[in-house]
């Protein structure tokens, strides 16, 4: 197993992070751009486990591998959500703290 197989295990690893941040988004909001996010997440997911796969285990084709990995990412970035950041900090943002749709006026946060 080459260096690329772990570059492509670390991309599948924020492809699962991204969509698990997404559903995250959904749960606390309803909102329906994060509903699709995460619902293409599961799809975006297996492609980049695909893609890992065939890095790690067909060497010559590595690279057909990384490029599913990247593929799977772009995809998932291209999906339009709404905006549901209004000064919440970078951590918050990182970990998917939105505000609930019931809390809207307590501004209370998970």
């Amino acid at each position: 197993m080459s260096y690329l197989a772990y570059v492509a295990g670390f991309g599948v690893a924020v492809t699962v992070f991204l969509w698990l941040r997404d559903l995250r988004i959904f749960y606390r909001t309803g909102l329906s751009g994060y509903r699709t996010a995460a619902y293409r997440g599961v799809l975006y997911t297996a492609l980049s486990l695909l893609g890992f796969f065939i890095a790690a285990y067909a060497e010559a084709w590595e690279y057909l591998g990384l490029g599913l990995v990247l593929l799977a990412l772009y995809l998932q970035g291209r999906v339009d959500r709404e905006n549901v950041w209004h000064g919440e900090s970078a951590g918050e943002r990182f970990f998917g703290s939105a505000e609930r749709t019931k809390d809207k006026g307590s501004r209370k946060r998970l």
